[in-house]
This record gives C-alpha cells, sequence and structure tokens, in this order.
C-alpha cells in the first residue's frame, strides 16, 4: 500500500460516552479525515469536536512511546529517561515482588482512571496483573464520580451496573438535575446527539425541565429551568415525593407486584413538605409542588440525576430518591421511562453484584464498594503507617493528582511512596512521580468494542472496529503490558500466571454466549460485527422486569435502612448562615476530565479556566470580569479569573475540572500554554457524601477575596 493511497476505516469514538461512529480516511500512516458514520445505527452521523482530535492523540509529539524511568539528577531533583521494555518489566516485577514479600499485597496502592473504561484492554486485562494483588489499597475514578449510582443500584435492584437508562426518544417529560448531556454527550447515558433527541422530544409537545445551580448549555434550550442551592437536590426531591404520596399521585403500575417498601417510604418523608424545601433550595414550593404533579400525569416521565448530584454531600441519597420518583410514577421499566438495557456483552450478567463496606480505609474508616475504598482516603493510605500502609503505587490512565479532592495533599505523598509504577501515554501531574512508566499503543493502534457504553446506551447495539494503523514494531497494547508484568509476577513469587488472551476473543465467546449469541438468530460474533462495521442494531430498551432484576427474589428494594438515616442527617443538619460562596464544577464539550487539555484543536477558542460568578455578586463586591480572584477553603487557596455572568446563582461560583497543568517534570506542551488552575487544589478531602463515601466536589464552601496578584 503506497503513502498515497487513501483507505477508509470505521471506528467508534472512545473519547466520551456518547460512542459516536466515525469514518475515517487514512494516506499511510496519517489520518486526512474524520467524519460522522451515517450508517451508525446509535450516532447517526453526530459527532463533537473531539473526535476530530483523535488524530492529534494519535500525533501528538508529546505521547510516550517507549518506556522511562526517573533519575535522579540532584538531592530531590529528577528527569525520566527512556530505558527499553525488557528492562522496565523486570524492574517493575522486582519492586513488586519485594514489596509483597516484605509488606504483603495491601503495601501495593492501585488508582485507575476515567480512561481506563473507554480502552476495552484495560478491562479485560488488569486481572492478569492484580490476581497476584488482591490489595485492599484499591482506587478509582469511580469514587469521584458515580459511586451513588453504582450503591443505590446494588441495593435497589441487586447489581451495582444495573443502571436504569432514559428512554429520551419516547418519553414526554424529562425532568435532569445536575447533568448537561449537551456538553458531557450524556454520562451514564450513552446518548449522542443528545441535542436533536431533545428538540425532538419538545416538537412532540414534550416538556424538559433542568434543575440545576448554573444554567447550562442544556438548561439553555430546556422548557423551564430552576436555579437551586449547591447541595440541596436531595430536599429538592423528597419534597417532590412527599408530594407524590400525600396527594395519592403514586401509581407504580406493573412494578407494583414485584416492589417492596413504599410504606416506609412514605413514612420518611412524611414531615418534608414543599414548603420545607423551599427554604433549604431557593426553589418557590408551588413549583414543586407542580413539578411532582406533572411528572405523575405525564404519558412517560423520566427523572435523571448525574455528577451535579452524585458528588456531593448527598450523593447517593439523591439517587436513590431519583429511583424512587421513577418508581412511585409508575416509570420505570417503561417505554419512554427509564429501561434496562439489553447488551451483546452483558456486564450485568458476566461480573458480580458488587458489595458494600465489608472493609473500611485505616484512618478514617471509609466503606469499600465493589473491593475499592473512596478515593478520598488515597494520601491517608500511603501517609498512615502500619499494616497495610502503601508502600508502591500503581496507577493506570489517571491523574488523580488534578481529579481527586486535596491534589496538593496526594501530590506530597505520591512523593513518599517507596516505588511508584504508571501505565500511561502521558507524563502528568501524577505520572511525573513514578519510578517507572509503561506508556500504551494509541487509540488508533489498537481494536476497539465498547464493554461499558454498550451497557449504559439508549438503543441496544454492539460494534466492533479493528485497528486503523498497525502496532509499531517494539510496542506493546496496554492489555499485553498488564500480562507481562503478571507474568513476571507470577514467576517471581513462585505463582500460576493467567493464560495470555487477546480482548477481541475474549469479547467473542462473551458474545456467542450471550443474549444475540450462537443460541439466537443474530448469531453475533467479532467476524460478524467485522462484517458490520458501522454496528449492529438490536432495537430499542423493552421492559425487562422483573426478570432482569438481579436480587435474589427479582423483586424492587425501596426500603434502605441506611438511606433513612440518612435522610434524617439531612433534615437535622443545621443551615450554614455565613459570608461564603458554594463552588461548582462545569463541563465544556472539547473537555473531558484533564486528558484532553494537550490537543490543539480542543484548546482553540477563548479561555475556559476561568471563575463563573453572578453579575450581581460581582457588583456587590466591587469586581470587575477578568480580575484575579482568591479562592480558598479548609484546605488551601488558588486564584482565577473573573468572569461575570447572569448563568449562574447568586451565592454560587463556577470552575472547570481538571486544569492545574505545567508542573514541573511534565511534559504536555499544548496542556502547559493553558495551564489554568485545579479546583481540586481547595476541594477539601474531608468533605464527602457520608453514606457512600463519595467525593463531595460540588457545593463546597469558599470565600473570595481579591487575589494577591491582581
Amino acid at each position: 500500500m503506497s503513502d498515497t493511497e487513501t483507505v477508509t476505516h470505521h471506528r467508534v469514538c472512545h473519547l466520551c460516552e456518547a460512542m459516536c461512529g466515525l469514518v475515517i480516511q487514512t494516506e499511510g500512516a496519517r489520518v486526512v479525515d474524520i467524519r460522522g458514520d451515517r450508517a451508525d445505527p446509535l450516532s447517526r452521523g453526530h459527532i463533537c469536536p473531539k473526535a476530530v482530535a483523535l488524530q492529534d492523540i494519535h500525533e501528538d509529539p508529546d505521547r510516550l512511546r517507549q518506556p522511562l524511568k526517573r533519575v535522579r539528577s540532584a538531592p530531590g531533583v529528577y528527569h525520566h529517561e527512556e530505558i527499553e521494555w525488557g528492562e522496565a518489566f523486570d524492574l517493575a516485577a522486582d519492586a513488586l515482588a519485594a514489596t509483597i514479600r516484605d509488606h504483603g499485597v495491601d503495601a501495593v496502592g492501585a488508582y485507575f482512571g476515567n480512561p481506563a473504561v473507554h480502552n476495552y484492554g484495560m478491562l479485560t486485562h488488569q486481572r492478569n496483573l492484580f490476581r497476584h494483588i488482591r490489595t485492599r489499597n484499591r482506587f478509582s475514578a469511580t469514587s469521584v464520580d458515580q459511586l451513588p449510582h453504582h450503591l443505590v443500584s446494588l441495593w435497589c435492584f441487586g447489581h451495582m451496573l444495573l443502571q436504569p437508562i432514559p428512554d429520551v426518544d419516547r418519553t414526554h417529560y424529562f425532568l435532569m438535575l445536575g447533568a448537561n448531556p449537551l456538553a458531557s454527550n450524556g454520562s451514564l447515558w450513552t446518548v449522542p446527539d443528545v441535542r436533536r433527541r431533545l428538540k425532538d422530544l419538545q416538537a412532540r409537545g414534550g416538556k424538559l425541565v433542568v434543575i440545576d445551580p448554573r444554567r447550562t448549555e442544556t438548561a439553555e434550550m430546556a422548557s423551564e429551568h430552576h436555579f437551586i442551592k449547591p447541595g440541596t437536590d436531595a430536599t429538592f426531591l423528597l419534597a417532590m415525593i412527599h408530594v407524590l404520596f400525600r396527594d395519592e399521585l403514586v401509581d407504580l403500575g406493573a412494578m407494583a407486584s414485584y416492589t417492596d417498601g413504599l410504606d416506609e417510604v412514605g413514612a420518611a418523608v412524611r414531615d418534608l413538605t414543599p414548603q420545607w424545601a423551599e427554604a433549604r433550595t431557593g426553589i418557590a414550593a408551588a413549583d414543586i409542588e407542580r413539578i411532582a404533579h406533572e411528572m405523575a400525569a405525564a404519558e412517560a416521565g423520566i427523572c435523571y440525576g448525574r455528577m451535579g448530584v452524585s458528588t456531593q454531600a448527598y450523593g447517593a441519597l439523591c439517587q436513590w430518591a431519583i429511583q424512587v420518583i421513577n418508581v412511585v410514577t409508575g416509570n420505570l421499566d417503561k417505554p419512554g421511562g427509564s429501561l434496562f438495557t439489553a447488551p451483546a456483552m452483558d456486564q450485568v450478567a458476566n461480573t458480580g453484584p458488587g458489595g458494600f463496606a465489608r472493609f473500611t480505609s485505616r484512618k478514617r474508616g471509609l466503606p469499600e464498594f465493589n473491593y475499592e475504598l473512596p478515593a478520598a482516603a488515597m494520601a491517608d493510605e500511603i501517609r498512615t503507617p502500619g499494616e497495610g500502609q502503601i508502600k508502591l503505587m500503581v496507577t493506570g490512565a489517571g491523574n488523580p493528582v488534578l481529579s481527586t479532592p486535596n491534589g496538593q495533599a496526594l501530590d506530597a505523598a505520591l512523593e513518599e511512596v517507596t516505588f511508584m509504577i504508571s501505565l500511561d501515554p502521558a507524563l502528568n501531574e501524577t505520572t511525573r512521580h513514578a519510578d517507572l512508566i509503561f506508556p500504551p499503543t494509541s487509540p488508533l493502534e489498537h481494536d476497539h468494542y465498547d464493554i461499558a457504553f454498550h451497557n449504559l446506551a439508549i438503543r441496544n447495539t454492539a460494534r466492533y472496529n479493528p485497528a486503523v494503523f498497525d502496532k509499531p514494531e517494539g510496542a506493546f497494547h496496554d492489555w499485553e503490558i498488564f500480562s507481562e508484568l503478571g507474568e513476571r509476577l507470577a514467576e517471581r513469587l513462585n505463582l500460576a500466571p493467567m493464560p495470555r488472551m487477546a480482548p477481541d476473543r475474549l469479547v467473542d465467546s462473551a458474545l456467542r454466549a450471550g443474549p444475540y449469541g450462537d443460541q439466537t438468530e443474530w448469531q453475533l460474533s467479532i467476524e460478524k460485527l467485522k462484517a458490520h462495521p458501522s454496528g449492529v442494531d438490536m432495537g430499542p430498551l423493552e421492559p425487562s422486569c422483573p426478570e432482569r432484576l438481579q436480587t435474589p427474589e427479582k423483586r424492587i428494594h425501596l426500603a434502605i435502612d441506611a438511606v433513612f438515616e440518612d435522610i434524617d442527617r439531612l433534615v437535622n443538619e443545621q443551615l450554614e448562615q455565613t459570608e461564603t460562596y458554594r463552588l461548582i464544577g462545569r463541563r465544556h464539550v472539547r473537555d473531558n476530565n484533564s486528558w484532553m487539555h494537550n490537543h490543539h484543536r480542543l484548546m482553540k477558542g477563548k479561555p475556559r479556566c476561568q471563575l463563573l460568578m453572578n453579575t450581581a455578586d460581582a457588583q456587590r463586591e466591587g469586581w470587575q470580569a477578568g480580575m484575579l480572584i482568591k479562592i480558598q477553603s479548609r484546605i488551601g487557596s488558588i486564584e482565577a479569573e473573573l468572569a461575570c455572568t447572569d448563568d449562574v446563582m447568586e451565592g454560587v461560583v463556577s470552575l472547570p475540572h481538571g486544569y492545574g497543568h505545567g508542573q514541573p517534570g511534565t511534559r504536555a506542551q499544548t496542556a502547559s500554554q493553558h495551564a489554568g488552575v485545579s479546583c481540586n487544589d481547595i476541594t477539601d478531602e474531608q468533605f464527602i457524601d457520608q453514606l457512600s463515601g463519595n467525593a463531595a466536589l460540588n457545593g463546597l464552601a469558599v470565600k473570595l477575596s481579591i487575589g494577591a496578584m491582581a
């Protein structure tokens, strides 16, 4: 094949949850065109700006191609040098084996970031290494993101991955809290081209109601938007449930015969009136009552909440209340409501249900979930002496120094571990501490199947695509890195290694054994998906309960003792009367946490790392746009440029997540030019959702003043 011959490839964009189909044209080793795949049954030709940046990611001159070893050049001064793969594997296996022999498996800590779920080799082959390291010190982005969803699904439906999916294409009423899918393309909800889907909802006479402290891009197009005081969403939701019971609007429909706990829920909200909620939330009691009545009267309705309600002090309570509303209005497991998926590779059928609080962190007693501790405990578990102290840290596809609460404390703690290993293509704010960095192939150099996001999609589809480019000579895929490390560690510990099987073979086996496999008319397999490179559509989501429920008796459980205790905590909480502001985050369609900022196509345009503040608040303070404002919390302070707007409610300020680049020892030229500040240098690791252990990044009390550099 010549370097001038144009070749067309089909591919799924892996840069967010939307799974947009792409058509990529290449000439030799160059990408010459990326556009939406109109034949994809899920995305229908839609893409966002991130998809075009796949070329930038592949061609990024800062992307690592060879393992790096950290070398001390002077006391306290380090740099990284390239080494050969074999030497790197041996050094890592030696360090792991020595740590386990000397201190036990719990002396190994591990953190995996959000991109790990977007790469199926990382999902399928972590176990090739960690089956030898069954440490209690595992952490992930789950507990700074979506833990409340999984915990509520475990409690109510019997499995942490059994997530109800909003059926936006058939709904008539959509109540959305703390979510901005026009920027995120959906979150725990794979929904490409969501703008058009929401417009279609309104065109058929439906209504979109958004509850959010900021008038987001999604709120701008909503039928109705209400500001709400950050961290009070649970109060709003509980008052809605109160109205549904008080006004005899509870109607479970088909779910009535397999739902338990209704009386207990009614008793728990008996005194939580809209008037009580109005004083806390800032939303009028009459509006709360009306929204509850509209939700109950809708032909089909959805209540959905995401990051804004998950990452707050009552995140799990919010997610429980959302599911209660869907159940008691008869909208769970109903077309146009929220439905469970029936994916070709079913994570619910292929994984354990999960568990909660089987052990706790050593210092603060925070509960595990699915054998992971909350990320807010990570620095403590590195620094607290004694049995189980982390001596060696492993990170994969993550940058927790920028992404987890009190990133400065974690930044300092990582310098205290004896050894650190990172599987990552970037020398970033976290991996700069690593003694060894193993860079995997680029996304376009390996094949792809979305294991996770087909389980969250608004239609049941399946799509597999081979690599666009051949793997470079001497390079390793991420699954091969895990396998190689696992084999070398097993040899040193005299253990049996796991068989090495490529991820496409594992997926093929799961597809053939799945609901559309060898025993069905679909006959799904990797080979069939190769023959249909734009994907196969198995149709819309359909009612599947009670069979789909994973509780032992196939029933929905609404009466959760821990939840009722959290309601008491909320009711008895003293309302703070202070002069502080409340900090919330925000997302941009060109962002995805900290890993999208080194690509020039995504960083073009106006600066995004600014502090948004209500215009009236700024006027009262005597401040003007462009000034540097100091933002201070219990743990520290940062300074950011002020931008004034009416799109945030009074008393609220907003900073985006994932910035704070340009640290010494990193290698990211474009990101450093747009460094910004890390909001997680002021988010507080002590400020968590007490029910789940999830980080509370939204609703943090902060004090503002004119910055020292202003």
